[in-house]
This record gives C-alpha cells, sequence and structure tokens, in this order.
C-alpha cells in the first residue's frame, strides 16, 4: 500500500514564505518612495536656500513712496542752489535803507510813484513825466515787469543826445515802453527761465543769466533785481535799452 504524503504543511509553509515575500517587496517599495519625496524634498530646499515654501508678504510700499518724497526733496534742493548759482539777487544800488525810496518802502506803492521816491531813478521819473506814462504805469488793476534804467544808465548816453531823446516824444515813449512787461510779475529767476518776453513797446527783449547776473536783450545788466512795488515787480538796470529798427 503506497504511503501517501502530507501535503498541507508544505503548502501551509509555501504560502507563508510568498506571504512574507510579498510583504518585504511591498515594504521595499514604499520604502524607496518615501526615500525618493524624502530626496525630493532636500533637493527643493537646497534649491531655494532654505526658504519657506509659504508665499511671501506683498513689499510694503513705503519704501518706494519714501524714496520718490526724498527724490523730490533732492530735485527742489538741487534746483535752488542752481538757481542761486545762476543769478546773484543782491542788490548792487545804493537804496535808501528807510523811508518810501527803500525797497520796502517802494511795496507799499505804485510803481510809478514808487520810482519818483527813488533817487537812483530820478531821470527814468523825469523821461517817464515826459512821455505821460506816469499815470499808465500806477494802474494797480495792472501788472508789470518793470526793467529800470538808474541814474548813471541815462549817463552813458551823451547830453546832446540825451536831449533830443526828451524832445522827441515819440521816440522817448519807445524807448521807455520796451523797458515795460505787461500782465505779469516776473521775478529774475523767471525771466532767466522764460528767455525772452514782450514788451508794451511790441518788441521783444531776450534775457539770459551771464556771470552770476541776468542780461537784457545783450545790451545791459540787472544790477538789483525783484524790488516789489504795489503792481510791479522791478530790476534796475546798468544801461538804456534802445529798441530795434
Amino acid at each position: 500500500m503506497p504511503v501517501r504524503t502530507n501535503t498541507r504543511p508544505r503548502t501551509a509553509t509555501l504560502a507563508l514564505v510568498l506571504a512574507l515575500f510579498a510583504a518585504a517587496c511591498g515594504g521595499a517599495a514604499q520604502d524607496a518612495a518615501d526615500d525618493a519625496e524624502s530626496a525630493a524634498g532636500e533637493a527643493v530646499s537646497e534649491a531655494t536656500g532654505g526658504a519657506s515654501e509659504e508665499p511671501s508678504a506683498a513689499p510694503s510700499e513705503e519704501p518706494s513712496e519714501m524714496g520718490s518724497e526724498m527724490a523730490s526733496e533732492m530735485g527742489s534742493e538741487m534746483a535752488s542752489e542752481v538757481s542761486g548759482a545762476m543769478i546773484d539777487t543782491t542788490c548792487q544800488v545804493e537804496l535808501p535803507s528807510d523811508g518810501e525810496g527803500s525797497a520796502t518802502g517802494m511795496a507799499d506803492d505804485a510803481v510809478g510813484t514808487a520810482a519818483s521816491n527813488n533817487p537812483a531813478l530820478s531821470t527814468l521819473v523825469t523821461a517817464l513825466s515826459q512821455a505821460d506814462l506816469v499815470d499808465t504805469l500806477n494802474d494797480t488793476s495792472q501788472q508789470y515787469t518793470v526793467f529800470a534804467p538808474t541814474n548813471d544808465a541815462f549817463a552813458k548816453i551823451p547830453a546832446a543826445d540825451l536831449q533830443a531823446v526828451l524832445a522827441d516824444n515819440d521816440l522817448l515813449t519807445s524807448i521807455l515802453t520796451l523797458h515795460v512787461v505787461p500782465g505779469e510779475q516776473l521775478d529774475a529767476a523767471a525771466l532767466a527761465e522764460a528767455g525772452s518776453v514782450a514788451t508794451v513797446n511790441g518788441q521783444e527783449l531776450t534775457l539770459a543769466a551771464e556771470g552770476g547776473s541776468l542780461n537784457v536783450n545783450g545790451q545791459a545788466a540787472v544790477i538789483c533785481p525783484n524790488v516789489m512795488t504795489a503792481n510791479a515787480t522791478v530790476h534796475l538796470i546798468d544801461t538804456v535799452l534802445m529798441p530795434q529798427g
């Protein structure tokens, strides 16, 4: 009678071995996956310098605004320095220290009257009276920029020629109105920036900052700028301007 072999223990053993092998393989696969994920995480961290993956907050706008304000302030300071370097606003004419003819006293009166109170402008006032322009300049409803030749400026004209000009009312009026810019009170800096202005005469004056002073028409230098009156800004000049043509 053949001996029958019991196969159940072998079958059970084989099943157990297969189960352990599968478990081992599954664990290795999971370990490999975990290792790969960890390696990927380390690579990302190294590439970003260890920075947090959390989104950073939007940068504040305050530095930009502060920078704009600082740039604006610096620009203003630079413009002021350039303007100061271009034109010397010191008055080189000896004006009265007080009274109606002083720079402070002239500020209270219309330009025709203010000029008549200033001893450095007596020849100009005589010419304005001769041309009947004092009342026109005293109209406080109007604004003017006036280039006022001093007595020394008129003294550069030979006496005979000056008397001839004073006797010719049309020529005198043409000369005097060349010294008046209507409609605006412009200081020396504004004149230099404008470069040219139209006068009551109808002709234009050219202006340029040269050697620290304002030059007018290539003929005269402003030697006392920015003298204020009630209706005009006056710039005293060292030479009488002459019309072209």
